[in-house]
Formats: C-alpha cells, sequence, structure tokens
C-alpha cells in the first residue's frame, strides 16, 4: 500500500479515536459541589441551635469532634453531663441495647430511627452522628433513610461498603461491594440530603471497611471516590497505625476525616488528642457506653445474687439522684412555669 493510500485509510480511524476521546472527557464525572455547603459559610458567628448546621460548623473550625458512643436515653444523658458537645450513635450498641442482639445486620432502620428521634429529642442541639450500616437496601431505601434520619433530628449519617449481611467493622470476614455499588450508595445520599426541602445541612460520611479486605490503597481511593460524590466526612474503618492515619488524613485532604476507636478492635487505643495530632477530625468510641454498662450491670447482678441486695451497686445513689441525671428538674421547672402544682413536692 502506498504512502498516500496510508494516509488516507488512516485518517478516519484518528478522527474516530479523538471524538472518542473529547466524549469520555465530556461524560467523565466532575467532583460533587454544593456552593451552599461550602465549609467557608460555616466558620464564623455563633452555633447554630440546628444540629445539622451545627457540625458543620464544628467540622469547619479548629479542634477535633469527640463523639461518645450511645446507646440509649441513660448512655445519652450521661454523654451530656460530662460535657460532650456531639454524640455517635453506634449501631453495634444500638443493636445490642435495643434488640439484645450481635452487629449482624440484624437491626432495621427502623430500629435506628426509633432510637435516634428518642436520642435526638433529649437535647435537641447537639449534633448526633448515626450510624446507617450500608442504607438498607438500594438507591430509593438510601434515600428514604437519609429522609427517616433528617426528620427523627440526626445531624449526619456515615453509609458503608460492606455487602448487606454486614458485620461489625472490628470483626473478621468482612465482605465489600464493588466500588461502583458503593460510589451509587453514596451519591443517592447525596441527591436524598440535596432534595430536603429548606436546603438541609444534613452531613454525609462516606465508610469504607475495604481496608482489611482489599488494602489501604483500594481504601483511601474508594474514600476518594466518595468525596468526589458528595461526601462531606470520609470514615476509615479498621486503619491500624498511626502512621496510616496519617497518611490517610494526608490523601484525603481537604475532606475531614472520620477514625473509629473500640477498645480491643482493630484499631489503636488513640485518644483523642493522639488523633487530632494526626489530622483526624471527628473520633468516635462506639462502644464505650455498652461496654461499661455491661460490666457494672454484671457486677450489679452479681452482688444482688451473693447479698441479696442492691444497697452496695447504687453506691448511695436513690431514685431522686438517679432522675435527676434523667432531666428531672427541666420537668418540674416546666410544670411550675406552666401554671401546675404536680411537682411542688418531689
Amino acid at each position: 500500500m502506498s504512502p498516500a493510500l496510508l494516509e488516507i485509510s488512516s485518517a478516519p480511524v484518528e478522527v474516530k479515536l479523538r471524538d472518542l476521546k473529547l466524549e469520555a472527557r465530556n461524560s467523565a464525572p466532575t467532583r460533587y459541589y454544593n456552593a451552599r455547603l461550602d465549609p467557608v459559610n460555616y466558620m464564623d458567628g455563633p452555633l447554630s441551635t440546628n444540629p445539622a448546621t451545627r457540625l458543620r460548623q464544628m467540622l469547619a473550625r479548629p479542634g477535633i469532634v469527640t463523639a461518645p458512643g450511645i446507646c440509649d436515653g441513660i448512655s445519652a444523658r450521661c454523654a451530656v453531663e460530662a460535657g460532650f458537645k456531639c454524640l455517635y450513635q453506634s449501631g453495634a450498641a444500638t443493636t445490642a441495647s435495643r434488640l439484645g442482639q450481635p452487629d449482624l445486620a440484624i437491626a432495621t432502620m427502623n430500629d435506628f430511627v426509633g432510637a435516634a428521634e428518642m436520642v435526638c429529642g433529649l437535647s435537641p442541639e447537639i449534633p448526633v452522628i448515626a450510624d446507617a450500616d450500608t442504607g438498607f437496601g438500594g438507591p430509593a431505601n438510601i434515600a428514604r433513610t437519609v429522609k427517616k434520619y433528617a426528620q427523627a433530628g440526626v445531624a449526619g449519617l456515615h453509609i458503608e461498603d460492606q455487602v448487606q449481611t454486614k458485620r461489625c467493622g472490628h470483626l473478621l470476614g468482612k465482605q465489600v461491594v464493588s466500588r461502583e455499588e458503593f460510589m451509587t450508595r453514596i451519591r443517592a445520599a447525596v441527591l436524598a440530603r440535596d432534595q430536603i426541602s429548606g436546603g438541609s445541612d444534613f452531613v454525609i460520611i462516606g465508610r469504607t471497611d475495604s481496608a482489611q479486605v482489599l488494602g489501604m490503597d483500594e481504601a483511601i481511593h474508594r474514600l476518594k471516590l466518595a468525596a468526589d460524590a458528595g461526601a462531606d466526612v470520609c470514615f476509615i474503618e479498621g486503619v491500624k497505625t498511626k502512621e496510616l492515619l496519617e497518611t490517610t488524613v494526608k490523601a484525603l485532604a481537604p475532606t475531614p476525616v472520620l477514625v473509629n476507636v473500640i477498645s480491643g478492635g482493630l484499631t489503636p487505643p488513640f485518644t483523642y488528642k493522639e488523633a487530632e495530632a494526626m489530622g483526624a477530625k471527628i473520633i468516635i468510641f462506639s462502644l464505650v457506653s455498652c461496654v461499661s454498662m455491661m460490666h457494672a450491670v454484671r457486677a450489679a447482678m452479681k452482688s444482688l445474687m451473693e447479698t441479696g441486695t442492691d444497697f452496695i451497686s447504687a453506691q448511695g445513689m436513690g431514685p431522686k439522684e438517679f432522675f435527676e441525671v434523667m432531666g428531672l428538674d427541666e420537668v418540674v421547672t416546666l410544670d411550675a412555669k406552666a401554671g401546675g402544682s404536680a411537682f411542688k413536692v418531689i
């Protein structure tokens, strides 16, 4: 074949390749951006009474957000009494406290939403970050989950990339879905948030459990994709060393990173100050309430069985002192201001 014929015959191929490249470039997904939710909009001014807005303010401003895991009304009250400014509704703790079951995808969305409605109602201005497991189904289910959580007063939730029959992130044998399915979950959550009327500040957190299954490189890559899809925060589950957490934070910057610490779990027992020094923006202690509660209740039951009385386990706390931690004074004050007389003597 002559050079001239070769040039003529190859020209259409070159044009086609050029068109394909242009089409691929034009169809490539762009990074999600919502000007209203830009962190710069949350850096100044007093903290909002809206929990989702307040959480965004806390994320935009200096300092780590420390959220103890709560499992019920008692643990939530104790966390607030201790001075915590953010709470974490742990899926494992909620499943244990409400169902008496292990964290193996047994609890439903309704179980989690019911728990959230109660917790968020105790101190409505304090942000609650809630576990949403895998979103409880496909895109439509995930959208419903986001809207239900937001209606319950939750400030933000995290959705993970485990298969539907998931397990606690600090157990072995985990399986994860494909990158594509994980991104579908994140996009569905973001779309649902953006469809809430009035402009919701609800925070979407993308969580990956792939580090123990596919390695840290894949975990970081998935979190980058989650941030591109609109996740406000990235949650790296089961990070095993200080160096790996620092690497993750650096790779995902400026997207905030959440780390989960469970005593005896896969992640070292970082303090919140240590995690802050490593660059983490949120640290949660998922089982701090329910594990300590189990120890305390076990000891109390053993003492009652052995001594025949609860005097020792009560440690001098009577009913009134107990109810004061549960908000007794608030109820009495409200009743009096309204003109009631039911609680003049209590």
